[in-house]
């Protein structure tokens, strides 16, 4: 009768020990969901701006068509947008002008009249649900504040106003409207270019 009872336990005890080792070796589901990385995908981003004239305030369009930002990645969308840098070449500037003149007249006249002409610098920051991008211009860095959306977790789009006068450069805008002068009258006849800038980024972000 001993053994036979000694038999069942061994028995038992090896059967617990198979089902302990089954739930050792399958991964749960919050490990799953903290292996899973997102990746920002510097190919895939673009930057676009809109500025405006005369006292109407006109939109006039535009983007740098060449952007780098680093492959940073998180644990979610947020991680990887946080402490993201980045810089801009200056001479990717393109407003899709008819003319073609417009481009070299807001690189000579506009960022020419400044600092550093050659790249825009910063980082984004993404703290509790609160965005903003760390600009460097001019010499100067100053934060923008930024919307963010995110449309199922991988489409980003960031936008917010820059105000010029936050990185002194209104003499530079100054210089601006002095070779456009004709070009930012209204029906008024008044010739006015504005301190504010919209400016849209989009990216897209990769799961690994």
């Amino acid at each position: 009768m001993k053994k036979i009872s000694v038999l069942i336990l061994a028995l038992s005890l090896s059967i617990i020990a198979c089902k302990n080792e089954k739930k050792e070796t399958k991964p749960s589901e919050t490990e799953t969901a903290t292996s899973e990385k997102f990746v920002v995908k510097p190919e895939a981003t673009s930057v676009k701006w809109t500025a405006y004239k005369t006292t109407d305030k006109v939109g006039v369009g535009g983007e740098f068509t060449s952007s780098n930002f680093e492959a940073k990645s998180g644990s979610s969308p947020q991680e990887a947008l946080n402490n993201l840098s980045f810089s801009i070449p200056i001479s990717s500037l393109f407003t899709n002008d008819a003319t073609n003149t417009r481009d070299a007249k807001i690189k000579a006249s506009f960022f020419g009249a400044m600092l550093d002409t050659e790249f825009l610098k910063g980082t984004l920051s993404y703290v509790d649900d609160s965005c903003s991008a760390s600009l460097t211009m001019n010499g100067i860095t100053h934060s923008i504040p930024l919307d963010v959306k995110i449309e199922e977790e991988r489409r980003v789009t960031l936008t917010g106003v820059m105000n010029l006068k936050d990185w002194n450069a209104l003499d530079a805008l100054a210089s601006l409207n002095k070779v456009c002068f004709d070009l930012h009258k209204g029906p008024d006849g008044v010739s006015k270019t504005w301190e504010d800038v919209a400016i849209e980024v989009s990216t897209y972000l990769r799961k690994n």
